[in-house]
């Protein structure tokens, strides 16, 4: 018998041990040079599997990252997986709680329903999140789900709140002082703790905006003040009017020890070059169409984000940023600035909020922004900065 015919019977005769490791994926070696089936070098085990479904808005896949450190603590040995749309995938880049983030498209859908999972948790209340999570084979369903006549329910009792809350106005507009980032960890069975978002820039990311910063001009004891312009296409009406921004900028840019930047995404990129052409070098311009990682890292250059209720809120919320964010259609309630920042509500505002997309009262809300609360409160920002600078360098 040839040496070939020998080994090919050795290889049959062994038997296969799939290893329970999180290395392991059944392509390739985990480690060069190494035999996983035979002997695993560095065991990691899956622990307890779960899936995150989370469709939902860019914002609202940040602030559901905030319940990624009670989840470690409830199950410390666990591989987490996270299905999310591509628009919003990069957000979970260098996420140190994720063991696998899936694009949601149809090769995922596959491979993700021929697994099994210990906890599947539901995050969104929409038909097409709700459907695919009940196509999920899991011990446990946590959340929202899709019923036979493809109405959304709750799927355990701890979500009840976070339904009815859907439904009801009253409670919602007006009875409710919970953070979103609360409402949902409750709904999903986890204790509260009011941690963080988590998003991590990488250290290229890091080193990027050191640079841009000194390409630049904005130096160490400076106040960084940003500018995110604009919203979700959705909802055009978080805006505020350029006009306003101009009169900020005008007032701000006297303002000493103040750099002024705009930032957005390529939707913003004609808004905020018109804001450019009235103001001038007054502000930086920073790039909006070189995709989601680097917009993020433009607001982080910021101290300050001076904001709607929008995605770029979320962002510098994430970074940890001094947020000062006006609200109108949205609920204030739902948003925690984590004792960095302030916010700008239409006090005695009967319609708001509302979240409607279409105003019929000539967007009052928008109105009645306190443009110079804002200008008192980067004043003081400033002089903060200033004082703790000149400290630093005697």
């Amino acid at each position: 018998m040839s040496k070939k015919k020998i080994q090919k019977k050795k290889i049959k005769q062994q038997k296969i041990r799939i290893p329970d490791c999180k290395h392991f994926t059944g392509y390739k070696p985990c480690f060069p040079g190494t035999v996983c089936y035979e002997k695993c070098v560095d065991n990691i085990p899956l622990g307890t599997k779960i899936l995150i479904v989370n469709l939902d808005a860019m914002g609202a896949v940040l602030q559901t990252t905030a319940m990624l450190p009670a989840l470690k603590r409830k199950y410390p040995n666990s591989h987490i997986s996270w299905i999310t749309l591509k628009n919003a995938y990069r957000l979970l880049d260098n996420n140190p709680y994720l063991d696998a983030v899936y694009v949601w498209e149809p090769e995922n859908w596959l491979i993700l329903q021929q697994m099994k999972f210990d906890v599947l948790l539901q995050t969104d209340k929409t038909k097409r999140s709700c459907a695919f999570g009940n196509s999920i084979q899991a011990k446990k369903k946590l959340g929202f789900g899709l019923n036979e006549n493809g109405k959304i329910i709750p799927l355990n009792k701890e979500a009840e709140y976070s339904y009815i809350l859907g439904l009801n106005d009253e409670l919602k507009f007006r009875k409710n002082n919970l953070a979103g980032t609360q409402i949902l960890q409750e709904a999903l069975g986890l204790k509260f703790n009011r941690d963080e978002y988590v998003l991590e820039l990488t250290e290229q990311e890091k080193e990027f905006c050191e640079r841009y910063k000194a390409e630049h001009g904005l130096h160490t004891g400076e106040l960084v003040v940003g500018f995110n312009t604009g919203c979700s296409i959705l909802y055009p009406n978080k805006k505020m009017r350029i006009e306003q921004h101009e009169y900020l900028i005008n007032a701000l840019a006297e303002v000493d020890g103040v750099k002024l930047v705009l930032v957005g995404g390529p939707e913003d990129t004609e808004r905020n070059a018109e804001i450019y052409r009235r103001v001038g070098n007054k502000v930086l311009n920073t790039p909006t169409t070189e995709g989601v990682r680097r917009g993020i890292c433009y607001e982080n250059i910021c101290d300050v984000m001076i904001t709607g209720d929008s995605f770029g809120m979320h962002v510098a919320i994430a970074l940890k940023k001094f947020v000062i964010v006006w609200f109108g259609l949205s609920c204030w309630s739902e948003i925690d600035l984590y004792d960095r920042g302030i916010k700008l509500i239409p006090e005695g505002l009967f319609c708001a909020p509302c979240w409607k997309k279409e105003c019929p009262y000539n967007l009052e809300c928008i109105e009645m922004i306190d443009l110079e609360k804002i200008i008192a409160e980067v004043r003081k920002l400033a002089a903060i900065r200033g004082n703790m600078f000149i400290k630093s360098v005697r």
